[in-house]
């Protein structure tokens, strides 16, 4: 047993997670997508798209959709309304906010490593564009900007609408890499939309003591090959632990 077990162990780690489907990554992430309904100081509505961080409550979106809020809800697609939402706290450098509901057991996303996304990268979104709720779209990750002042947007080619505001954006692992917030508007400006890279998400919920799983990088910018040695090298140990395994198996074919 111990054997084998290793063997699955060194597998698991030379394979990588497999590239999904987007309607895999529609049909998994779906239930954990959210329209957030606001109602303003002033009196006005506004709705948003949210996603779920944590099973007991906690869902991401952005921090413009839920400012001047009076009253927050939620609305999941199978058209369940949460009671009264909480703000939990807001980003000041990047338009992200996190906000809890009473519930427990809810669908999850799968939070990734942003600093790993590259250029040219395929993505899925998924939200709730002029209400339209659970809406899939697709595109690329057009180019990663650095402000001037340091922060680091995602430029996203992906057609971001009105409501669209906090829409997870996805990899192709169905994992959240960024979340959408802007698009340049007007004639001529055409898939100009922008993301808010995933890593401040996780910053800002760990600062109000969340923790949620970050699955970690299959591999990590171009520039940087330790990442190809270390597979190099585990898949140099996957064929010697096999060899070995076969040599053991031979011995005692009732193997452990």
């Amino acid at each position: 047993m111990k054997k084998a077990c290793v063997i699955l162990f060194l597998l698991s780690l030379a394979i990588g997670a497999p590239c999904k489907t987007r309607v895999e990554i529609a049909e998994e992430n779906s239930p954990a997508i959210v329209a957030v309904n606001v109602l303003k100081k002033d009196g006005t509505t506004f709705t948003g798209t949210g996603f779920v961080v944590t099973e007991n409550g906690v869902i991401a979106t952005s921090r413009h959709v839920v400012e001047d809020a009076m009253y927050i809800n939620v609305t999941f697609n199978t058209g369940a309304i949460s009671g009264a939402a909480a703000l939990l706290g807001a980003a000041q450098e990047v338009d992200l906010a996190i906000v809890k509901i009473a519930a427990k057991n809810l669908p999850v996303v799968t939070l990734a490593d942003s600093d790993y996304v590259l250029p040219g990268q395929e993505i899925t979104v998924i939200g709730n564009p002029r209400r339209l709720q659970n809406t899939v779209t697709s595109g690329l990750i057009s180019q990663v900007r650095r402000k001037s002042d340091g922060v680091i947007w995602h430029q996203i080619s992906a057609p971001i609408s009105p409501s669209s505001s906090g829409s997870p954006v996805f990899n192709d692992k169905g994992q959240v890499v960024s979340v959408a917030f802007s698009s340049y508007k007007g004639e001529g400006n055409q898939n100009l939309n922008f993301s808010v890279p995933s890593n401040y998400l996780v910053h800002l919920l760990n600062r109000h003591g969340y923790y949620p799983p970050v699955a970690c990088p299959e591999a990590p910018p171009a520039q940087d090959n330790v990442w190809a040695k270390i597979q190099n090298h585990l898949s140099k140990s996957w064929q010697m632990t096999k060899r070995l395994f076969q040599r053991l198996t031979q011995q005692d074919p009732a193997g452990a």
